[in-house]
């Protein structure tokens, strides 16, 4: 087996209280001694991340984000799982935005390295690769529901199987027995034969000695005592209590407030301002540009900077994409599609000549609108220079690579920036790579000799985010003279992120789907399920389409469609099961039914539909069933399955980021309405782990419920609906036609 050396081992007899740091992975020299640096101790390496203490408390080093989804926790569950630590003398740490702690696991799982088809005799050579790859791309990002799936499952179970073994090689050492001979329980080490028996404390600093191998053997999930357990989350208290230090509360001697105006068109600039209509307002300090495209007001609390910023006379040089409009983007990404300058997407068999012996061809067109994150926290971050060097407190999804970015802006060594991570008030992907925000704060805090805190306001937020982008789909398929699928096409605007959202589970072999890109002028930014959300919709409306054109229901149309994808299948059968498909509805309610898989987790779900006296379609209820593979903690995870719904519906009720000369309308909640507590539905979520491949769980509950609302819609209305939000479109027409027919 591939040996991990002592020296790219995490280890430490020098930390404060005698404790010890173990860890897995191998990392290049070049970042030893800095991780030693930070860990506090002479001899000490932090990659995947286990301190151990002479109390006998185990503390997880976490190297991702918490936004609401509980990896603070499930990485430290999946760790002490394999370490077979005593759960309440567990804690955990965020990795702190540094090199050294670049998240070498992460980009194994993007590799793809976490496969089990992998060749074990080459676990050491893509451990290396996957460092210096995330040194690289100073990868430490939270997002793309990676955390559990590709850090837990390659990172934190190795790091604890490689931490219990160090520690039963030192107990054998110490006791003269065979290893074999020892057993451990609740972070304890036991010899029956002759009594002897030890906390993980007690050999922590005499087992770095020891050179772990590579490839462990894991547990069998059957003894699991941990992975599985509802067990409760290490952020809720302080976020129940008000303890939680987000960015917004971020206090320091000194500091100064600031609010922020940009360019309401993208990629204008500033031509001018007149700071003295402002200068004399009670509390104003002093009034700045920041970058080509903003101005920043600085006062001594959040409210009279925004007060200021709100009446200070500014002139923008608007630029050419002032002419943009809702109107001329889609009618430019229809354009594009008509004229078939296309790239392939993927190609399966023949779907031209499937679809032209076709006995029926169905063909739709599709769109969806941009999207706002809407996060509950408007973006926000302090910063301070002093000294020649930079800091700054803020939430961040990446906090490597935010470091590294806030080094560039202000033209300093990443040595002499210091990141500090704060809660965060939601992320769906605002916070990761587009960090305009942070930029505005870092060139800003250049011009003061204060720390300042800037505070967007909420049209701020809703006007210069980085968007969810708008797509137009042309969907056609052929059907043979049973109404079975022959044939699949698909054309689309913009291919975004992940490259498998335009797969689909069901059994037509002639596929063809192609994308045409450059035809959106609108800043774009990953928006939780990415491509996900908008592919969930056009695709799952289309087969809805297609099963009604061939007088079938939808359900048994795409069961009879799985027989290649029983893993699918299932979950498809037990959301129908869930909600009594099939089964009679009070007068004037409906149910749909979509299925989607992402992020490597399977979902289908059921809403059940009304329509309001207005039009307005009611959600009254969703059924959720769910194969993620694995489920780390079961509370969690369904309670990340409510959100995406909720979010998702958010969206396919009342989403719409509209353009007009060239700017954002939507300027605030009342514009950009949210889902409220009165007209959230009811959610039933049931978890099937498989055994499958462990997939991801913020992401996954979102793509399928805009479509499963929709085509419940259709059922009850037998009115379509193939463009988002359906608070633009009035249903009574459809009831009553619904009624007569």
């Amino acid at each position: 087996m591939v040996m991990i050396t002592r020296r790219k081992l995490m280890v430490s007899a020098g930390l404060v209280g005698g404790g010890v740091l173990l860890g897995y992975a191998m990392a290049p020299f070049s970042t030893i001694d800095r991780a030693r640096k930070l860990a506090g101790g002479d001899d000490a390496l932090l990659v995947t991340w286990v301190k151990i203490t002479p109390d006998n408390r185990v503390t997880v080093i976490v190297p991702h984000s918490e936004m609401g989804q509980g990896v603070h926790t499930a990485m430290p569950m999946m760790l002490a799982e394999e370490l077979d630590a005593d759960w309440a003398l567990v804690s955990m740490e965020q990795a702190p935005a540094d090199m050294a702690f670049a998240n070498g696991a992460l980009a194994k799982g993007y590799l793809g390295a976490a496969d089990p088809s992998v060749p074990k005799f080459l676990s050491g050579l893509t451990d290396f690769s996957s460092r210096k790859i995330a040194e690289f791309m100073n990868l430490q990002l939270t997002g793309g529901s990676t955390s559990v799936r590709f850090t837990g499952v390659v990172g934190m179970r190795h790091a604890g199987a490689a931490a219990r073994w160090m520690l039963i090689q030192a107990a054998a050492k110490e006791w003269n027995v065979a290893a074999d001979e020892i057993t451990t329980k609740e972070s304890k080490l036991f010899h029956l034969g002759n009594g002897h028996s030890a906390s993980y404390g007690d050999m922590a600093s005499k087992a770095v000695e020891f050179d772990p191998p590579a490839n462990l053997p894991l547990k069998d999930p059957k003894l699991y005592t941990i992975v599985g357990a509802p067990i409760q989350r290490f952020d809720i208290p302080a976020k129940v209590n008000g303890s939680a230090i987000y960015g917004v509360d971020v206090r320091m001697p000194g500091m100064m407030f600031a609010a922020i105006k940009a360019c309401p068109v993208f990629g204008g600039k500033l031509k001018s301002f007149d700071a003295k209509a402002v200068k004399n307002m009670r509390g104003i300090k002093s009034v700045h540009s920041v970058g080509e495209n903003a101005v920043a007001v600085v006062a001594d609390n959040t409210w009279r900077a925004h007060q200021a910023i709100a009446a200070l006379p500014v002139t923008w040089d608007e630029g050419p994409n002032a002419a943009h409009s809702s109107a001329s983007i889609f009618a430019g990404m229809q354009a594009a599609l008509e004229k078939g300058e296309f790239e392939s997407d993927y190609d399966f068999g023949d779907a031209d000549a499937a679809t032209k012996s076709a006995a029926r061809v169905i063909e739709a067109s599709y769109a969806v609108p941009y999207l706002a994150h809407a996060t509950m926290e408007p973006m926000n971050c302090t910063a301070h220079f002093s000294g020649g060097r930079l800091e700054v407190w803020g939430g961040f999804q990446d906090g490597l690579g935010a470091r590294v970015f806030a080094a560039k802006v202000a033209g300093l060594p990443v040595e002499d920036v210091t990141l500090n991570h704060a809660a965060m008030g939601g992320g769906f992907g605002r916070r990761g790579s587009t960090l305009n925000y942070l930029e505005q704060a870092v060139l800003l805090a250049k011009q003061v000799d204060h720390p300042v805190n800037l505070i967007w306001s909420r049209e701020e937020d809703l006007t210069q985010d980085n968007y969810r982008n708008a797509s137009v789909a042309n969907m056609r398929a052929g059907l043979d003279e049973a109404g079975r699928p022959v044939s699949w096409q698909q054309d689309y605007t913009e291919k975004r992120d992940p490259e498998d959202a335009t797969w689909i589970p069901y059994a037509i072999s002639d596929r063809r789907v192609r994308v045409v890109s450059g035809t959106d002028p609108i800043p774009f930014g990953p928006w939780r399920s990415v491509a996900h959300s908008q592919h969930g919709f056009f695709i799952e409306s289309f087969v809805d389409e297609l099963a009604h054109a061939a007088g079938r229901d939808p359900f048994e149309f795409r069961r009879d469609l799985m027989a290649e994808a029983p893993e699918q299948k299932a979950v498809l059968e037990a959301a129908a099961s869930m909600s009594g498909w099939g089964t009679p509805l009070p007068l004037g309610r409906a149910r749909g039914i979509a299925l989607r898989q992402s992020f490597g987790t399977i979902v289908a779900q059921v809403a059940e539909v009304s329509v309001s006296p207005e039009g307005q379609a009611r959600v009254h209820k969703v059924w959720c069933a769910v194969d993620p593979g694995e489920v780390v903690n079961p509370d969690t995870f369904a309670a990340q399955m409510e959100s995406g719904i909720i979010y998702g519906l958010t969206a396919a009720l009342y989403g719409e980021i509209s353009i007009a000369k060239g700017r954002v309308v939507e300027q605030n909640f009342p514009d950009y309405e949210m889902i409220r507590q009165a007209d959230a539905p009811a959610i039933e979520v049931k978890l099937m782990p498989s055994g499958r491949p462990t997939g991801g769980a913020g992401e996954p509950g979102t793509p399928p419920i805009a479509a499963a609302v929709a085509n419940a819609v259709f059922s009850l209305t037998k009115q379509r609906i193939r463009s988002l939000p359906l608070r633009k479109h009035d249903l009574r027409g459809g009831i009553e036609q619904a009624k007569a027919g």
